[in-house]
């Protein structure tokens, strides 16, 4: 009788059982973004087919490629496809968006409202409306991007600039958070035009979308997505704490500003399109969280996709509920993201007990 023993040396092994969980966990991602991907298209085509007159899919197939300028094919067109575009651009630029400022604050319970992002956006379209007399959307859209700009400017020098922390930043967004409040209420109780002009906006909708909208916010939201994507790598380095991550040659003070600017262009051009919605940046990354783990480059791209399936999911529900009126998609995101948060903050709360 004849034993073969077969040696096999430790670095080797060690490699082959290492390297198996990480292969079922990336195939188990990939697999669950394109699932994703899935309900994002199928929330797409009832966002496109349901509304005040339901739509079968066929005519919906019919006004999307085989255009004749019937009504039904002007309502698909013109309206549906238009608001549906702006909903999935708005809710990739808001998931993203709070993503990456959770991960800059490493706080997974912050917001873009945490930098006061969302204030500033509502300061410029106030000012636009009460001394300068803007009255449409296409106005608000510059005024509000500015607006968002210069707060990050602002904030991201009071925080400190090149020494800037996550509890800087947090503290130097509240403040001017506080402040620009306290100024957009001055001006509404002074101005009763303006309020009644930025009750519409502030709200958060997409019923006034066309593509005029679609097309002016397009590039910010597209150099802002790439920018905070190729951020992931760097921002898991910074989850580490600052003196990890530099060991690990990070740049912090560049990937602070790279965040910044990519925050500024996504919730800049999201907030100036419909107005400020909340929740949406808040809840998904955070939820995402239980699917990816704490890997940004995996939480990134799952934000990116299951922020406008919850954004166009509430807008869709928004027609349902009241048909034929509708629900401004922001009160159904407030609806929907209000007992998640208070469910994630109490579970946060039991967890580090």
């Amino acid at each position: 009788m004849e034993f073969r023993v077969t040696v096999v040396s430790p670095a080797k092994a060690g490699t082959e059982t290492a390297s198996a969980p990480p292969r079922r966990r990336t195939a188990r991602r990939a697999t669950g973004l394109i699932a994703s991907l899935g309900v994002l298209l199928a929330i797409a085509a009832a966002s496109i087919a349901i509304g005040a007159k339901p739509i079968p899919l066929d005519q919906v197939w019919h006004g999307l490629f085989h255009y004749t300028g019937s009504d039904t094919d002007v309502v698909i067109r013109d309206v549906r496809l238009p608001r549906t575009i702006l909903g999935l651009l708005v809710g990739v630029g808001l998931g993203l968006a709070g993503a990456v400022i959770q991960a800059l604050t490493r706080n997974p319970l912050a917001d873009p409202g945490l930098l006061g992002l969302n204030a500033g956006a509502s300061a410029a379209v106030v000012s636009a409306i009460s001394f300068l007399g803007v009255t449409s959307l296409t106005g608000y859209v510059w005024f509000a991007f500015l607006g968002t700009a210069v707060v990050s400017v602002l904030v991201y020098a009071l925080g400190g600039s090149r020494s800037a922390t996550p509890v800087r930043l947090a503290l130097a967004g509240t403040a001017v958070y506080a402040a620009l409040y306290g100024y957009i209420n001055a001006v509404q109780l002074l101005d009763s035009a303006a309020l009644d002009k930025m009750r519409f906006w502030t709200v958060g909708s997409l019923a006034s979308a066309n593509m005029t909208v679609v097309r002016q916010v397009t590039p910010f939201l597209l150099i802002g997505a790439v920018l905070a994507l190729a951020l992931g790598r760097s921002l898991n380095a910074v989850a580490l704490g600052d003196d990890t991550a530099r060991a690990l040659g990070t740049n912090l003070n560049r990937t602070r500003a790279l965040s910044m600017a990519a925050v500024t262009l996504l919730c800049g051009a999201a907030t100036a399109a419909c107005g400020p919605i909340a929740f949406v940046g808040l809840i998904v990354p955070h939820l995402v969280r239980a699917i990816t783990g704490p890997d940004m480059r995996w939480i990134l791209p799952y934000a990116a996709v299951l922020s406008p399936v919850l954004l166009l999911g509430s807008d869709v529900l928004g027609r349902l509920v009241t048909r034929p009126a509708e629900l401004q998609v922001g009160i159904v995101t407030t609806f929907i993201g209000g007992p998640l948060f208070i469910y994630l903050v109490r579970r946060r709360r039991m967890a580090q007990l």
